[in-house]
């Protein structure tokens, strides 16, 4: 097939029956050959195609003599009315039965609703087992039963058709065939291009195609053809369902490797099947595409958001599906569950199916948790990742906390074959993101609040985790709230910016001589870390406390090196956690319980360093000494004594810190206990005045 066809190569008129005909010929055809030697056959296709498919064989078999009663629940004459106050289901199985024991050579009957009759969540149905005797009690009758690919049959009942035939959506290569000369004509100027129209009606049935097609409005022959092929994407749309407007680039700040693996990975070879003109490069192309991705990470961090762009750079739907609620504790429900999501999406090509919290249900069988569901869950989704045609534009994006819980089999090749990392945003990508909020709220952030924010969000966020777009958005909204609150039309400054982070939250409430010693212990550890050659950049100090009980700290900027770690790197932060109990040693006279956290870390550390990390003294061997591992007392005994080497040296280099430069740490525990918060500028110039002052 052409990528271009003229016009004049297309029908003047259709009828949805022709339609219907020209769509599905050899699938008509197999049908008749079956019923023809006498066997059963089901058909899988909407419910909106079956009359017209009914239709389009019952005069094919007449041809060949062969009768047909088409048992949908109406009378067959006027002159044989269907029961009183009987409901659909009871009226087609007493047709049934009447049909079944009433015929004596071989007829066909065609069951247009053999998924209703049979379809279950769980076991048989009440109907499904008054039914199957009947399909079974007459070898005379022949078959012909219509289902819905929502549902599933029964597996006596697919015993009984030897002949299964899917009628799904509209084959592309009989496309040029369903369009007339008029409605080729709203679509282009230059020619009929069907690979561009499939793109959005690959899972529509011929029938509806032509109830689409019929109803374009609006020029012939138009410069621009937006109006014609939006008239086309809002009729595809299933239901609720519509395309996100959320722009990859302009929309989400930061993430560039995110960002890059998408464009190049999927938009670009997209764009490039689109714009090719040749059909063997552009099925070459469409088996390049990756049908299944994977965005992990913490929560917060815009995994949804990242696959909602690439819908809206796809021009295609989104279906957002929490992967909880897709549960049930029915048997047999979730799956059918599965099952209508992915029709649902099908119907509304180009579509894209986003599993949220996809390891809820698709956590790796075998490992004996949940109800069990999840096992029969992961079965199905294969089945329906594995069914997609590769010109389909459907795609399955899974977001997930929790990666290595998906099941293996979902993760290889052809399924979700693309795993995208997005982790929490780093400085770059928090100075993006509040820059599209500030943009967005109108916050009219100065660059040192901006400047402020990006730094001050790279801590812990108060009671626990780290900072994620989420955070930020929920930081901007405050800001914003506060602007419209005080009717400010300024500039948003740093102080406006520490008060949105920090002005809700419930601290513990300090008496004086309570701030007085958490003061000392903040400003011990501060002072130790400005004169320590591998310490991280201090960006606040605080002694407010936190949501996590913490009474006061010290938050870093993050470290220079993430991934490799020194042991003067080590060393130097053992020294940083005694600052805070020499500084108390050395000003008060006295030590507080406050310190006993900093120094169950030390000890964790400077044991790890001596038994895992191989940084002891000389006489120890240059091993890993682990817990499960047998060792000599006299082993046990260099440990200990060279861990407490290790603690001591540190300590003392701590105290000499603190001695040194006592009037630092007078003048920071001080402007802590006027100002409750301490900026990085604000310690800088104190160090420096130190400095000129020694």
């Amino acid at each position: 097939m052409s990528t271009t066809i003229k016009e004049s190569e297309l029908p003047r008129d259709l009828t949805a029956f022709e339609a219907v005909e020209l769509a599905y010929p050899d699938e008509l055809a197999r049908a008749e050959r079956a019923l023809t030697s006498g066997l059963a056959v089901m058909i899988e296709c909407d419910k909106g195609l079956t009359p017209f498919l009914y239709r389009c064989l019952r005069d094919r078999l007449k041809k060949r003599g062969l009768k047909s009663a088409y048992l949908d629940g109406r009378p067959t004459t006027e002159a044989d009315p269907a029961p009183g106050g009987l409901g659909l289901m009871a009226t087609i199985i007493g047709s049934l039965r009447e049909a079944v024991r009433a015929s004596v050579d071989q007829r066909l009957l065609v069951l247009p609703h053999l998924d209703l009759l049979t379809t279950t969540s769980g076991g048989l149905s009440a109907e499904a087992k008054e039914v199957i005797p009947l399909l079974y009690e007459n070898p005379n009758i022949l078959w012909l039963g219509f289902k819905d690919p929502s549902f599933r049959i029964p597996k006596v009942i697919e015993t009984l058709f030897p002949h299964r035939i899917s009628m799904l959506g509209v084959p592309r290569d009989r496309l040029h065939f369903l369009v007339t000369q008029r409605e080729a004509r709203k679509l282009s100027r230059e020619g009929f291009r069907p690979y561009e129209l499939y793109k959005y009606v690959s899972g529509v049935n011929a029938a509806r195609l032509r109830t689409v097609l019929s109803a374009l409005s609006g020029e012939d022959y138009p410069a621009d053809s937006s109006h014609a092929w939006n008239q086309i994407r809002e009729a595809t749309l299933q239901g609720d369902l519509s395309v996100p407007t959320v722009r990859l680039k302009e929309d989400i700040g930061g993430y560039p490797h995110v960002k890059d693996r998408i464009e190049k990975e999927i938009l670009e070879i997209i764009a490039r099947k689109e714009a090719a003109t040749d059909p063997g490069e552009i099925e070459r192309i469409e088996k390049l595409i990756p049908r299944g991705i994977i965005f992990s990470g913490p929560p917060g961090t815009g995994k949804t958001y990242f696959a909602k762009a690439m819908a809206s750079a796809l021009g295609a739907a989104a279906i957002v599906v929490s992967g909880p609620e897709l549960k049930s504790r029915w048997v047999g429900e979730s799956e059918e569950n599965l099952r209508q999501i992915f029709v649902r999406a099908r119907q509304s090509a180009p579509a894209i199916i986003i599993f949220d919290e996809l390891d809820s249900f698709a956590s790796a069988r075998g490992m004996h948790q949940g109800s069990g569901v999840e096992h029969s869950m992961v079965n199905q989704l294969l089945t329906e990742m594995d069914g997609f045609r590769s010109n389909e534009m459907v795609f399955v994006v899974g977001t997930t906390n929790f990666l290595e819980s998906i099941d293996p089999a979902l993760l290889r090749p052809g399924r979700f074959e693309f795993h995208i990392p997005v982790p929490y945003p780093g400085p770059e990508d928090r100075r993006a993101i509040l820059e599209i909020y500030d943009r967005r709220f109108a916050l009219r952030l100065d660059e040192a609040a901006l400047e402020y924010a990006v730094r001050r969000t790279g801590s812990i966020v108060e009671g626990g985790g780290r900072y994620s777009g989420d955070h930020l958005h929920a930081l901007c909204r405050a800001i914003a709230r506060r602007r419209l609150r005080s009717a400010l039309a300024g500039p948003t400054d740093v102080n406006a910016v520490e008060e949105a982070l920090s002005e809700n939250l419930d601290r513990p409430q300090l008496t004086a001589s309570e701030e007085r010693v958490v003061a000392t212990h903040e400003a011990g550890h501060a002072v130790v870390a400005l004169h320590l050659e591998h310490a991280a950049p201090i960006e606040r100090i605080t002694i407010r406390g936190d949501l996590s009980g913490a009474l006061g700290y010290v938050a870093y900027a993050d470290p220079a090196n993430r991934y490799v770690i020194t042991k003067s790197e080590i060393l130097d932060r053992l020294a940083i956690l005694f600052g805070g109990r020499e500084a108390e040693s050395v000003l008060l006279t006295d030590i507080s319980l406050g310190a006993s956290h900093d120094l169950a870390v030390a000890t964790e550390m400077a044991t790890a360093a001596v038994v895992q990390y191989g940084m002891g003294p000389p006489e120890l061997s240059v091993r890993e000494f682990g817990d499960d591992k047998p060792l000599a007392e006299e082993t046990r005994r260099s440990i200990d004594r060279a861990t407490s080497e290790i603690l001591d040296a540190q300590r003392a280099r701590a105290r000499a810190i603190i001695e040194r430069e006592r009037g630092t740490v007078v003048a920071l525990r001080d402007l802590l206990l006027e100002k409750k918060v301490v900026d990085r500028a604000a310690i800088l110039a104190l160090g420096r005045e130190a400095k000129d002052h020694g």
